[in-house]
């Protein structure tokens, strides 16, 4: 099955919409807070069943995929053309694009993993010295919020393909183009050779 620009872009906006969903349900079953035990100069916390560090990771996971798919179908030679990345990067447009798609991609990323990270710190290390703690989990938001910048990224994705897409038209109608003027030369040039041995 050849890989075509509507099937990359089918799968960069898939991978983003999974991100989007495991990163809101990982946001939706965080608890709120643990349950402070105490014991002899300790507290121990106990946390409710809590998938959200299991989910929160399988959203990083999916925005990766996502991001890779998407800086890869940029550059991927469709039906076997392939076009020099400064003619896509010559594109104000794409240029710009592209740019914002790195940036939300590497900032859900971050959004996605600070809560996660935290949270699995939480779960791991839920003995406490300090006596006065209260079982904290990770911020509130963040996971959220990756969500939905991933989705952002991956729409971002799918702009800068459709722009790569004309880019990569406009470079080859001008190739085209270019080839023709340069045949007519060459057919004018042949014509007048011949005119002026035949003269």
């Amino acid at each position: 099955m050849a890989v075509t620009i509507k099937r990359a872009a089918l799968i960069v906006v898939s991978l983003g919409v999974l991100s989007f969903i495991f990163g809101v349900i990982a946001e939706n079953k965080k608890p709120a807070a643990g349950t402070p035990i105490s014991g002899k100069d300790v507290v121990i916390c106990t946390y409710p069943s809590d998938p959200s560090v299991v989910l929160g990771y399988l959203s990083v996971a999916f925005l990766i995929l996502s991001t890779l798919t998407g800086y890869w179908s940029l550059f991927y030679p469709y039906k076997g053309k392939s076009v020099p990345q400064s003619v896509l990067f010559q594109n104000t447009s794409f240029f710009v694009f592209f740019n914002i798609a790195l940036f939300t991609g590497g900032l859900a990323a971050t959004l996605l993993l600070w809560p996660t990270i935290t949270e699995h710190l939480h779960l791991i290390r839920n003995v406490h010295h300090n006596l006065s703690t209260e079982c904290p989990t990770a911020k509130t938001g963040l996971l959220g919020g990756g969500a939905f910048v991933s989705l952002d990224s991956a729409l971002f994705w799918l702009v800068a393909l459709m722009l790569a897409d004309n880019a990569r038209e406009d470079h080859f109608d001008e190739v085209e183009k270019d080839r023709k003027v340069e045949h007519a030369q060459v057919l004018a040039s042949t014509e007048y050779h011949v005119k002026g041995g035949a003269v």
